[in-house]
Order: structure tokens, then sequence, then C-alpha cells
């Protein structure tokens, strides 16, 4: 049986949970400790910071492929739906969205984005609301664009009209 995230190619488009989306830019040995062990290096575009990812590592920090057309669907259809805001503390939902967005499951970085976006009609977000809509809109638009093979600014424009449009 082989493992679904048994192998990346160079320039492949992986999401590395903590950061987002980047590329496989290498596959490199280094040697710790009189150990050899295989890396992915990792450029995270948007954070301009580079990554290395042991290969035995891979299921604990949850690299992987970027989701598939059908997945990304799934994600339009869960920012159609209507927002669950749930009557408990800011600070309890932070949580909650903060493990989702790191998560790096489109699904779940999508329930946020819908749950925080907030109309020009509707009631002003706190800072920390706001800040945490961009980080979802962020990450999820730049696996959007990745799959669709488009720019961030049109992923972003794209979530942004279906979530005023609904």
């Amino acid at each position: 049986m082989v493992k679904k995230n048994s192998q990346f190619k160079e320039g492949e488009i992986v999401v590395y949970p903590k950061h987002g989306v980047g590329e496989v830019i290498r596959i490199e040995t280094m040697e710790i400790a009189n150990i050899k062990t295989n890396f992915y290096v990792v450029k995270m575009e948007q954070s301009k910071l580079i990554i290395r990812v042991p290969t035995e590592k891979l299921e604990q920090v949850g690299l992987r492929r970027i989701s598939s057309k059908k997945i990304i669907e799934e994600v339009f259809n869960i920012l159609k739906l209507r927002p669950k805001i749930r009557r408990i503390m800011w600070s309890r939902r932070a949580q909650e969205y903060d493990a989702k967005i790191f998560s790096g499951d489109p699904i779940k970085i999508a329930e946020v984005v819908r749950d925080l976006f907030r109309k020009t009609s509707q009631a002003e977000q706190s800072y920390s609301e706001r800040q945490m809509f961009q980080v979802a809109i962020e990450r999820l638009a730049r696996e959007v664009a990745a799959v669709e093979k488009t720019d961030y600014f049109q992923s972003t424009e794209k979530i942004e009209s279906i979530l005023r449009n609904k």
C-alpha cells in the first residue's frame, strides 16, 4: 500500500498546514549527528520562507498535495451557506477558528471564512476578528489559486463575490 503523501516531486505545489501553500523546490540529503536524512525543501511564496521537511515526518507535519477540483467545489458550496455564529465568548471561538485555519483543511478554513465574513451593511468586527478573517481568506485563496491555476487576487475576488452574493 502506498501512503498518500509518499513522494513529492520538485516543482510540485503542496500545502503545509502551519504556513499555507508552497512549492517543493528541491529534495536534499543532509547529515545531522551522523544520520543521513532526506528533506523536502519547500518555498512558501507568501511569507518568503524556506522550510525543510524531513521525508519521514510528512504525516506529523501534515504536508499534503493541493486539493482536488472536487474539494474546491465543496469549499465554494460551504461559502454559500449561512454563517454559523456560536454564541460563546470570542476567545473560545477564536481558538476554534485558529485550530481550523492551522489544520490546513480547506473545508474547515472555508467555514472560518464564511463565519467571519461581514457585508458592509452588517455590524463592525473587532480587530482580532478582521485579522483572523484575513489569515483564513489568504490561506483559502492561495489554495484555490493553485488548484484553478489563477492568481491569488483572482481567487480572493471569486471567494469574496460568492460571500457577497449569498
